[in-house]
């Protein structure tokens, strides 16, 4: 054993212990962190304009501070973007992190001196608990590769403002450095394509054992490595290959096929990062759920998503959340955000210690015809079906077809991009509707009903969803496919990439 990795493991087991220790008296620690985030905020132009001078408690800073989204706090931003100190927290942020928003244009979430800990030791701490748990340690000896944004970063005012992983790139201990891939120079390649094709000519011959990124992408780059090998597995390229670590959308459509084209069992870990905070990790193998940050800078409230379109809804601290309810996560930070709706819905695995998954975006869901239907009940439904048919999932978007043919009820419409065609793709079809009847009631009695038809399903040509985000330029980095919509903007363009059988 190296000296790194018997350092590794003595760090992992002193980690470990204080996160569940943290999780003990998580309740007590957030109800301090947020008395200690107002304090040292109250005078900041956001504090000055909410009193926080005056609030005393959890109860007062709900009354004071109402749930935002990006456009409410945007004013705010504009003023950090100028130059302005003092306004959401102390000082001027050290970065300013650019996010792709889908109704605001780009987003600038600022991280700050105190909160920059939070994203740098999340990922780490996902890390040393798989090593505390598993004792596995051999991949901290050979190569790593972290398939992220470019880490360029303009400067205005003396903020850097760039992508999340980019920024965090700038902060890989040094003790990682040796091991890291790609290079510099590779990782400042703009065109996403271009960037994988270099990233797998870079890597094709080096000691990769622990490969990180969002699970498409990882795909493409395995994809990559294949073609330019003619190996057939990538086990046969990186032998020592032992984790894959992953996060922003739900690995289990991809699992199947990662799987395959990896020859070999290897290792997961999710991770939840955000621009506005690295939320959880996976802390266990077996077991479902990721570990809430509970102490890390971040207050979290939570509302149940059936109640938040109301005009009134209530929003409970951690103290009192339930298992299996679908909520909507709300943050405040150490970076200035206060109140923040993330737009994501999350659901409790365990209380002791906290875990969450997510189980969707609040704006992301079918409900043209008040079937409520959300990402976990799809996923859910289309890994049943692939698990049974045996499947390969490559992707997949749902939407609502309103206007049907005259004679023909409205439907779902499941535009699926396959790594193989299903020899019964009627069957396919009628696998899932059952599915989708049984996880979600709403979409059961309208089917019962003859309110809507069986869903339809619409193949795909090979890579087309890799087609489609190109398209709309965001191909690559952090960006992610929303698998469902309440609309057709998406589904339109997905038409041109049908199968004409």
């Amino acid at each position: 054993m190296s000296l790194k990795s018997f350092v590794a493991k003595i760090f992992a087991f002193v980690v470990r212990r204080k996160l569940y220790a943290d999780h003990k008296i998580a309740a007590k620690l957030q109800e301090e962190l947020l008395t200690s985030l107002i304090r040292d905020s109250s005078a900041t132009t956001f504090g000055r304009d909410h009193g926080f001078s005056d609030i005393k408690n959890y109860e007062e800073y709900k009354s004071m501070v109402p749930v935002r989204e990006y456009e409410d706090l945007k004013p705010y931003i504009e003023l950090i973007k100028n130059g302005t100190p003092n306004v959401l927290w102390k000082g001027i942020p050290l970065y300013l992190s650019k996010t792709s928003g889908t109704t605001s244009g780009s987003k600038y979430i600022p991280i700050t001196k105190e909160s920059i800990d939070n994203h740098l030791n999340g990922a780490r701490n996902a890390l040393l608990c798989y090593i505390g748990e598993t004792g596995k340690v051999d991949f901290v000896d050979g190569k790593m590769i972290f398939l992220q944004g470019s880490p360029e970063l303009e400067q205005a005012n003396g903020i850097q403002i760039g992508r999340l992983s980019g920024i965090v790139a700038h902060h890989v201990p040094n003790y990682l450095l040796k091991n890291r891939m790609p290079s510099y120079g590779v990782n400042c390649i703009d065109d996403w394509e271009s960037k994988v094709e270099a990233i797998a000519e870079e890597t094709l011959h080096e000691d990769m054992r622990l490969i990180s990124g969002i699970p498409p992408w990882v795909q493409m780059y395995f994809e990559m490595l294949l073609n330019k090998s003619g190996k057939e597995k990538i086990s046969d390229i990186f032998p020592n290959f032992s984790l894959l670590v992953y996060g922003g959308v739900n690995f289990k459509p991809y699992r199947r096929l990662i799987d395959t084209i990896i020859g070999k069992p290897v290792d997961a870990i999710e991770v939840y990062p955000a621009s506005e905070g690295f939320i959880a990790f996976q802390d266990l193998q077996k077991g479902e759920g990721m570990l809430l940050n509970v102490n890390a800078g971040i207050f979290f409230e939570f509302v149940r998503t059936d109640q938040f379109n109301e005009e009134r809804y209530e929003r409970i601290a951690l103290k009192d959340v339930e298992l299996d309810v679908n909520y909507v996560l709300v943050v405040s930070s150490n970076a200035g955000l206060w109140a923040y709706n993330l737009g994501d819905t999350v659901k409790f695995t365990s209380l002791a210690p906290y875990r969450i998954i997510v189980s969707g975006r609040i704006k992301h869901f079918t409900s043209a015809f008040g079937e409520h239907v959300i990402a976990e009940e799809v996923e859910g439904a289309i890994n049943q079906v692939a698990s049974e048919l045996n499947l390969d999932i490559a992707e997949f978007h749902v939407a609502p077809l309103v206007n049907a043919v005259e004679g023909e009820l409205p439907r779902h419409q499941w535009y699926i991009e396959m790594n193989s065609t299903p020899k019964d793709l009627d069957e396919v079809a009628k696998k899932l509707d059952t599915y989708m009847q049984h996880r979600n009631a709403y979409y059961k009695d309208l089917r019962v009903g003859n309110i809507l038809q069986e869903l339809e399903i619409k193949l795909l040509k090979e890579n087309a969803f890799q087609a489609y985000m190109k398209s709309i330029g965001k191909l690559g980095g952090q960006n992610k496919l929303p698998r469902l919509a309440n609309d057709r903007l998406i589904a339109d363009v997905l038409e041109k990439y049908l199968i004409v059988s």
